[in-house]
C-alpha cells in the first residue's frame, strides 16, 4: 500500500516527450503538470471537476486533470496545451484550432482557452463529423464566462469543416 506523503516515481509521456519525476499519490495530474514539469498552461478554475479549465488528454481521452491523479497517469500519454503549437525557424505557430480561436474572437481572459481547446481536440478526434450541436454537447463541461460560447463553437465548427475537407 502506498503512503499518502511518501514521494512515488511517476513517468509518463507528456506532449511527446518523456518525463519523470517524483511526487506524493495524492498529487492530482494537474499539480503534477504545474509545479513538478512547470506546464502553466492546465489551468485551475474550481478544482472539482466542474469548470473544464484543466481538461487535458490522456491517451487521446479528455480528462479533468484536477480529478486524476499524477500515480493514475504512470505510463500514460499527456497532451497540454503547451504541445499544440509549433516553431518554425523563429517564430511560434498556433496550431489551426488555436488559429480558428484567434480569428473567432473565441478567448477573451483566456483561463478557460486550453481547457476548450483540448476538449475539442478530444471531441473531434472521436468524431471529426460532429455538427455545431454536437460540438456544443461535446464542450457543454467547459465553462466560460468571457465569450457567450457562440466564438466557441463558431471557431470549433469551422476547424471541424477544415477537417472534413482535408480528408475528402
Amino acid at each position: 500500500m502506498l503512503d499518502a506523503n511518501e514521494p512515488t516515481p511517476v513517468t509518463l509521456t507528456v506532449n511527446g516527450k518523456a518525463e519523470s519525476a517524483r511526487t506524493t499519490p495524492r498529487t492530482t495530474l494537474a499539480d503534477f503538470l504545474r509545479h513538478d514539469l512547470g506546464l502553466t498552461g492546465t489551468h485551475l478554475g474550481c478544482e472539482h471537476g466542474v469548470c473544464g479549465a484543466c481538461t487535458v488528454r490522456l491517451d487521446g481521452t479528455a480528462v479533468r486533470s484536477c480529478l486524476t491523479l499524477a500515480v493514475q497517469a504512470d505510463g500514460a500519454a499527456v497532451d497540454t496545451v503547451e504541445g499544440l503549437g509549433a516553431t518554425a525557424g523563429t517564430e511560434d505557430v498556433l496550431h489551426p484550432l488555436q488559429q480558428k480561436f484567434w480569428e473567432h474572437q473565441a478567448l477573451q481572459c483566456g483561463f478557460c482557452t486550453p481547457g476548450f481547446l483540448m476538449a475539442a481536440l478530444a471531441a473531434l478526434e472521436e468524431d471529426p463529423d460532429l455538427d455545431r450541436d454536437g460540438i456544443r454537447e461535446r464542450l457543454s463541461g467547459n465553462l466560460c464566462r468571457c465569450t457567450g460560447y457562440a466564438p466557441i463553437v463558431d471557431a470549433v465548427a469551422e476547424y471541424a469543416e477544415q477537417l472534413r475537407e482535408a480528408r475528402s
